[in-house]
């Protein structure tokens, strides 16, 4: 039964995969705002943030921090910047291996700033190597925030409150460095609240003929996970069965992905992004093509990295229950690459830990970028976000007035 079972695994990933990829930019990275470098130990390139603020920046009325998605980058986030840029202080910066904070793709950049016609970056995706699990962009989060909060205090007041404007597997690392440091770290004490857009609280679930096969390895890897050495509320013999699986299935996933993860194999095995995964990014036609001719987004994903992301997604449903950041969540219905289960999870779970938490479910959608859908969309999120945050800021005003009374 094992051999079958693995064969499975390596036929999967062979069907997902490009074992000729080639990528190209041509374009030097699409900067906005001012660039602040971060230095960081171990004579590693500096954390870059982007700040953009208003006409008169001690009249911001709080401080956003933007943290972008799974292979995309901050660059393509001006026209958000510049859209809460209006009224707060917006930062935003490239999470570990991605954008400027990936060496193949920095390297690409000042060549094309010096002149060169176009660079390949097939291979940016090495960068994912050291991702055993998600900790070097938990680090850059908070570097990233900790440097936020210093700019922010420049300017006049000194306790703006910060929040955070989060997508998918951003907001995953984001919810995750939340809920260990909520009462540790003075710097996520600053954070007020949290938008979450189609959080990574769930694995991806393939659509079409595609599912047929991926679907039940993924969920099978999944539900092993949940269940590894993290027993359930089950009777008695589920919770045998459910220990015997997961103890034989995970050590040997973990196994077969880290293999195919090495040098030699990872090439042939490293799964191309599929085709299917652009027609749920947006609704947006002109989005799609700007899209699919941005050679700044990675195309490939490391095995190692997503067996990661998969550790991390289940590690935060067995604590997301003591999340207690104010929250404003937005999801599609119909999303196969978040679908809206890990989201309605959550919420069942949360929605009680703060008067201000609030959800937008979107039950027709299924496409999953929100910030980047079509007009008039686009727009009705984006004024949404900012009444929530106008909202929460003045209950946050009250509860600051309530402490110094008392």
């Amino acid at each position: 039964m094992r051999y079958p079972f693995v064969a499975s695994i390596v036929l999967l990933v062979a069907m997902l995969s490009g074992c000729v990829h080639r990528q190209f930019i041509t374009q030097p990275y699409p900067r906005w705002g001012e660039e602040i470098p971060i230095h960081q130990a171990d004579d590693a390139s500096p954390l870059l943030l982007r700040i953009l603020q208003p006409t008169e920046p001690s009249n911001a009325l709080a401080c956003l921090l933007l943290v972008h998605g799974m292979n995309e980058y901050m660059g393509r986030y001006s026209e958000i910047a510049r859209y809460f840029a209006q009224r707060f202080i917006v930062a935003g910066f490239d999470l570990y291996a991605h954008g400027l904070s990936n060496p193949i793709l920095q390297q690409a950049d000042r060549a094309l700033i010096a002149g060169a016609a176009q660079q390949e970056v097939g291979d940016a995706y090495l960068a994912q190597i050291p991702l055993y699990d998600l900790e070097p962009m938990k680090q850059d989060l908070s570097h990233a925030l900790k440097q936020l909060i210093i700019s922010c205090d420049e300017q006049g007041e000194s306790d703006k409150p910060i929040f955070i404007v989060s997508h998918s597997l951003g907001s995953l690392i984001a919810a995750s460095y939340l809920l260990s440091t909520q009462n540790k770290s003075e710097s996520a004490r600053r954070v007020q609240g949290i938008i979450l857009l189609g959080p990574a609280f769930s694995v991806t679930e393939v659509p079409g003929w595609r599912g047929w096969l991926a679907n039940p390895l993924i969920k099978l890897s999944f539900h092993a996970e949940e269940h590894f050495l993290s027993p359930q509320n089950e009777f008695l013999p589920l919770l045998i069965i459910n220990q015997i699986v997961s103890l034989i299935i995970v050590p040997l996933l973990d196994g077969i992905f880290e293999v195919l993860s090495w040098p030699g194999l990872r090439t042939l095995f490293t799964p191309a992004t599929p085709d299917w995964v652009l027609d749920y990014l947006t609704d947006s036609e002109h989005e799609k093509a700007r899209i699919r001719a941005d050679g700044w987004f990675i195309r490939r994903a490391l095995l190692r990295y997503v067996k990661a992301i998969e550790t991390e997604i289940i590690h935060f449903r067995h604590h997301m229950s003591e999340f207690a950041i104010p929250y404003y969540l937005i999801f599609s219905g119909r999303d196969p690459i978040t679908p809206s289960w890990g989201s309605e999870d959550f919420a069942q779970l949360t929605l009680q830990n703060h008067p201000d938490n609030e959800l937008l479910p979107l039950p027709k959608l299924s496409h999953h970028e929100h910030l980047f859908s079509s007009q008039p969309l686009r727009n009705e999120i984006l004024k949404k976000i900012e009444q929530w945050l106008d909202r929460r800021r003045l209950s946050w005003q009250q509860e600051k007035m309530t402490k110094l009374q008392n």
